[in-house]
């Protein structure tokens, strides 16, 4: 096969094939450096906020959307160099945005939804909350998604829309916490008795707050048991020991002093078979 002439040209090399890898190369150099600055600038940003107070929610959204801006110029400069008329680019990014944000509607709903997290700030960094059917620690409040910790050490990432969408229970919001319990007894057991050894019990924890006081009184009359309501209130980051040490801790007085602690239980009465005539 023969070869066009125009390729075997010596200056082909010269006047296209070197020109266009300067401009490739230039194009991929501030593209990197171009990234690696934006990513300096943008943690030199979230320290600026962090030192003057910000909430650290607030400054992490805020420096996800500036290193997104600055990595979009830096695109379009790169793509600059390589000839590309970044004005009809712009009316194309513009035009394929929109087709885009039809498409991605969910995606944008999550955006908004992450705005108004942070405008409103139900939570914060650090807080332990229950939401979208998720329990765990707020880790990091992203563009579109919430990062959260669960008790077993795993990351959920739970997209904002569902979190805004629903309902938000924030445990470390108040700085108590009152811990509801409830103990049956038999009906043949003193609940006076019984009533005196729980109230001993928190009175000599340290952790169980004076005021408000807590509260131990009958509950109700259940079909097996005398229930007795203990409430009483802790600082919120002790809510689960408290809790764990007074089961355990009421458990071992009644069996101790002869209170029971009736379960259900059925009684079934066999009838004779009558004798076959």
């Amino acid at each position: 096969m023969e070869i066009p002439a125009e390729l075997t040209d010596p200056t082909l090399i010269q006047r296209f094939l070197i020109p266009w890898a300067i401009r490739l190369g230039v194009a991929l150099a501030i593209f990197i450096i171009g990234k690696w600055i934006a990513g300096i600038i943008t943690r030199a940003v979230q320290r600026i906020m962090g030192k003057a107070g910000m909430d650290a929610m607030l400054a992490r959204f805020l420096g996800n959307i500036l290193y997104a801006v600055l990595l979009v110029a830096v695109i379009i400069a790169a793509v600059d160099q390589l000839g590309v008329n970044t004005t009809s680019l712009l009316a194309v990014f513009g035009a394929a945005g929109l087709a885009v944000g039809l498409a991605l509607q969910n995606s944008l709903s999550n955006f908004s939804a992450g705005v108004m997290l942070i405008i409103f700030r139900p939570f914060k960094v650090g807080d332990f909350i229950e939401a979208a059917g998720v329990t765990g620690v707020v880790e990091e409040v992203q563009i579109f998604n919430t990062l959260l910790k669960t008790p077993d050490n795993r990351e959920i990432i739970v997209p904002n829309g569902q979190i805004y969408s629903g309902t938000i229970t924030n445990f470390s919001a108040r700085d108590t916490r009152r811990i509801d319990l409830v103990f049956g007894i038999g009906y043949d057991d003193d609940i006076k008795k019984a009533k005196q050894l729980i109230e001993q019990i928190m009175t000599a924890d340290d952790r169980i707050l004076k005021e408000p006081a807590a509260a131990v009184a009958l509950g109700e009359l259940a079909d097996s048991s005398v229930n007795i309501n203990v409430r009483p209130w802790v600082k919120s980051e002790n809510y689960w020991p408290v809790r764990a040490d007074l089961l355990e801790n009421v458990k071992a007085a009644f069996d101790a002093n002869g209170i029971s602690i009736p379960f259900p239980q059925r009684d079934v009465h066999m009838k004779p078979a009558s004798s076959a005539a």
